[in-house]
């Protein structure tokens, strides 16, 4: 943290300026009691002036302290400001770094009023890759923007992955930078700043725009408790660990639905749902049949009730009532079944 006091500071930067200079910087970074940062027109309204008044009055206020002898003078509060970002990562979304120095607003409004001073501080605003942020290296934030966009791309639209093997990737994506920011801490503040990569309740990362990230319904949670358990679950099993896991109710009745109608799952028994991504394909007995065959060519009786009990959850003699059907399965001069 920083030794100095955030609101005796300002006081004291203020102090060159006149009495109109000093309220307007008051108003516009909500230094007063109450910590409301005011518009230019709010501002304008109370003197009775434009916002492009304001706003030059603010300018030549912010520039008068810069040239000022008590910013010289505290010279070592900047410094020492400018250190503390640093050792976070040089980078910080600024929704994570205010709130390091104090819960409370007005104070965290005090050190953005620094930030804004200090002539090491540079800050990137909002855009559609990254939330607001603020850097002491601009070098470095570059090559941390341009890694995180190519992470993105790296990763498949509906692909997620524990975070541990999410810093490796981005690790794998930095180059040329210090050992000093390759610790985890730091790789995770530096993922936080993307809007394009998120984690979702389970702290799988992915692309934030993926139905896997961007969990909203029963059918995501489902395949979320799904993947965690790793094989197929009946409906019943689905919606009592939505419950388990997120603490969040999923009627039995809702979750039967919502899989019947999500290609991701697929029906490998009665009742029981298994995920496509493992390989398991939707259809009816015959048609898992029928696939088999057309993949691997003839096979006798055994090894096709091997391969089906593998894709599906069934019994023995399912299976063997469908193959005896004569529409769709015929026997070879060896014994073994093909497609009729």
């Amino acid at each position: 943290m920083v030794s100095f006091k955030p609101k005796q500071l300002s006081k004291k930067l203020l102090s060159p300026l006149n009495d109109r200079a000093q309220e307007v910087i008051i108003y516009r970074f909500g230094l007063g009691g109450d910590a409301s940062r005011r518009t230019l027109e709010s501002v304008g309204e109370k003197y009775g002036i434009t916002r492009e008044r304001v706003r030059q009055i603010e300018n030549a206020a912010i520039s008068a302290i810069r040239k000022s002898d008590v910013f010289t003078e505290e010279s070592t509060s900047f410094d020492e400001l400018n250190e503390f970002i640093d050792s976070l990562g040089a980078i910080l979304a600024e929704e994570e770094l205010l709130p390091m120095f104090a819960k409370d607003k007005a104070t965290q409004n005090h050190i953005h009023f620094h930030l804004v001073l200090g002539d090491s501080f540079v800050k990137h605003k909002e855009d559609e890759d990254f939330i607001s942020r603020w850097t002491t290296d601009e070098d470095l934030a570059n090559k941390v923007y341009g890694s995180l966009k190519n992470l993105y791309e790296s990763l498949g639209d509906d692909e997620i992955i524990p975070e541990s093997e999410m810093i490796s990737r981005f690790l794998d994506h930095l180059k040329g930078i210090s050992e000093k920011y390759k610790n985890e801490e730091i790789l995770k503040r530096w993922l936080s700043m993307s809007k394009n990569l998120d984690a979702n309740p389970l702290n799988e990362w992915g692309r934030a725009e993926s139905p896997n990230v961007n969990v909203r319904g029963v059918r995501d949670y489902s395949y979320l408790v799904m993947k965690r358990h790793g094989s197929p679950l009946h409906f019943r099993e689905v919606a009592k660990s939505i419950a388990e896991t997120f603490d969040r109710k999923a009627h039995m009745a809702t979750t039967h639905n919502e899989l019947i109608k999500d290609k991701r799952f697929v029906l490998v028994g009665r009742g029981m749902y298994g995920l496509s991504e493992w390989g398991y394909t939707p259809g009816v007995v015959k048609d898992v049949i029928k696939n088999i065959l057309k993949k691997e060519g003839p096979l006798s009786k055994e090894e096709v009730v091997d391969r089906v009990m593998k894709e599906r959850y069934l019994k023995k003699n399912t299976i063997l009532v469908n193959l005896q059907n004569p529409k769709y399965f015929k026997k070879n001069k060896d014994g073994k079944y093909t497609v009729a």
